[in-house]
């Protein structure tokens, strides 16, 4: 045992502590320590989409993702529905919609909440801030609401992502931009921060890769969510995906401005959209098979199930529909031969039935898919 006989020494040895640099492995924890640890379960703002962290809402311009956005910070601000069907807590909300101006939120939020419903005092609004303000905004809201668990969304990412240095690689400066981000919300937890960003021209069959820039921003991200919609049409599919989140797609429809789910739940809305898959396969299946019979003298189910790698029962009703459509004729039994009409005229039908067959029991993959327009603001 070492005897300490004076002040002097005691304060040598405090000294020979204090002044050691910390070692390269001074943060290194070892099983036993993370076993005995007990950490909080991940917390929601929004179950099974928006959870606590940094994330991405990406979708192409004129999509509907800012009204998305706005109808989810309605819905946390107020603790009611989000998407029409997830029960959600209240909490402060920081929306910085920095492509609008308050007017135009008014008019979206009344439209969103209803005929008479007020706006709730919980969501806050920025519409103008300068690319160095955006980091001090963010954390002093995140300090102000540290208790509970604020919910604050920037749109977009455009809007105040600083321009690249001179030399610096594309990549690290994405990437950088987004560590500054999620390090901001990382430190209040509970806490979630979606950014609003655009999704890149080119098409890929991973809806990651859909996020505008390089894979830095992606990279840094907690969590992405991806949201599919065609021109004209209500119908949407969000795409889910990230560290702590289950990866899915979920169906939506959207309505004078207001999106919801497609489903009871998110597990209906999964399944509507497999259903969806389903009957545009047939679609595209049924137009395959007329361009194949239509190149040939006469053809049987046996080598339409041969060409296509399906089996002759479903080849067969597959004939038969297209028969029954009027769009190829018979020469025989089970013999089928092509018409004079074109192939392309017989695609707009196939479209067009697509568009308006209803649910039977005898064939679960129809569904309807509608054709309104979206509201002429959605971004």
């Amino acid at each position: 045992m070492t005897v300490i006989n004076s002040p002097a020494e005691v304060i040598a040895i405090s000294q020979k502590y204090a002044d050691r640099e910390p070692h390269v492995l001074d943060g290194m924890a070892d099983g036993a320590w993370l076993d005995a640890q007990s950490f909080p379960p991940l917390q929601w703002s929004v179950q099974g989409i928006v959870p606590e962290g940094f994330g991405l809402i990406v979708a192409p311009p004129k999509a509907g993702k800012s009204w998305f956005v706005a109808g989810i910070g309605l819905a946390c601000a107020t603790g009611g529905l989000a998407l029409g069907k997830i029960s959600v807590s209240r909490r402060p909300v920081l929306y910085m919609a920095l492509e609008d101006g308050h007017r135009r939120l008014q008019g979206r939020f009344r439209q969103i909440l209803g005929e008479g419903i007020p706006i709730p005092k919980d969501i806050h609004l920025i519409v103008r801030a300068r690319p160095l303000e955006v980091v001090a905004m963010i954390s002093e809201f995140l300090d102000l609401h540290s208790a509970k668990a604020p919910l604050i969304i920037l749109d977009t990412l455009g809007k105040v992502k600083p321009p690249k240095r001179a030399g610096e690689d594309s990549y690290t400066a994405d990437y950088a931009i987004g560590t500054k981000l999620k390090d901001l919300v990382d430190a209040v937890s509970g806490s979630s921060l979606l950014v609003v960003h655009h999704t890149r021209k080119a098409e890929s069959s991973d809806f990651v890769d859909a996020v505008s820039g390089t894979q830095g921003i992606a990279g840094s991200a907690d969590f992405i969510l991806v949201l599919a919609r065609k021109r004209k049409s209500d119908d949407a599919v969000l795409a889910v995906t990230g560290r702590d989140v289950p990866e899915n797609e979920y169906a939506l429809t959207t309505s004078d401005g207001r999106w919801s789910l497609d489903g009871m739940d998110l597990t209906d809305a999964a399944a509507t959209v497999e259903h969806r898959q389903q009957k545009t396969a047939l679609g595209d299946r049924s137009i395959e098979i007329l361009r194949f019979v239509e190149s040939r003298s006469q053809t049987t189910p046996g080598e339409v199930a041969e060409h296509l790698g399906i089996d002759s029962k479903t080849a067969g009703t597959l004939l038969g529909r297209l028969y029954d459509a009027g769009n190829i004729e018979k020469s025989g039994r089970g013999i089928y031969v092509g018409r004079v009409e074109s192939v392309e005229s017989v695609e707009s039908a196939v479209n067009a039935q697509l568009n308006t067959d209803t649910p039977t029991t005898d064939d679960s993959t129809n569904s309807t898919l509608s054709t309104l327009s979206t509201p002429g603001e959605n971004r």
